[in-house]
Parts: structure tokens; C-alpha cells; sequence
């Protein structure tokens, strides 16, 4: 079975060092213990883009969960809304993206 999973697309933050300190000191820890049901949190920093220019977004999230019911489940939780709520409010360089994806993995 395919899982499923949350991306957050952060866009370029106005002041990169102040969302760091943010998202690491305050939103990490936030999911780490507010997201119930989730089973793996993966987040990545955008270096650039294939072509050496800026990036559209800066971080992506990915909260990862056994089903689709286990992730609706959390994002109407009180510690889902109060989570996603966070994200949007330390995302200065705009709202962030949130979507819903399935994810087959294949290994080499």
C-alpha cells in the first residue's frame, strides 16, 4: 500500500536566519509532539534550483502517516490545527503550501 503524506512548502522567508530559529526552536519540536499518528517527519532545505537560481520555496515538510484517515485525523485535531496554525504564522515570505500526496517508494 501506498503511503500518504502532508507536504508544507515554505516560500523564501523575509528573514531566513529568524524563520530558522523559529522552525528549529519552535515549529520542529511543535510537530514532533503535536502531530499525533504521524511515522516519519522529513524536512529539507532548498539549496536552489537545478539551475543554480533562488528557489520558489525554501523548506518543504513532509509528515508522513499509515493512512489517509490517520492524517485526516490529525489535521482536525486540536494539536494538528494548532501546529498548522504555527506554520503559517512563521511563514514570512508567504502563505505556505499545504497539500495531500500518496507516495510509492522504489528502492535501489
Amino acid at each position: 500500500m501506498a503511503g500518504v503524506k502532508l507536504i508544507v512548502a515554505y516560500p523564501t522567508p523575509t528573514d531566513i536566519d529568524a524563520f530558522e530559529k523559529r522552525y528549529t526552536d519552535e515549529h520542529v519540536p511543535m510537530a514532533v509532539e503535536k502531530l499525533g499518528g504521524k511515522t516519519k517527519l522529513v524536512a529539507t532545505k532548498i539549496l536552489s534550483m537545478a539551475d543554480g537560481s533562488q528557489a520558489p520555496y525554501y523548506r518543504i515538510a513532509e509528515v508522513h502517516f499509515p493512512s489517509m484517515e490517520a492524517l485526516a485525523a490529525c489535521a482536525e485535531s486540536e494539536g494538528g490545527q494548532e501546529t498548522i496554525g504555527h506554520a503559517v504564522e512563521i511563514s514570512t515570505g508567504g502563505a505556505p503550501l499545504f497539500m495531500v500526496a500518496e507516495e510509492e517508494v522504489f528502492e535501489f
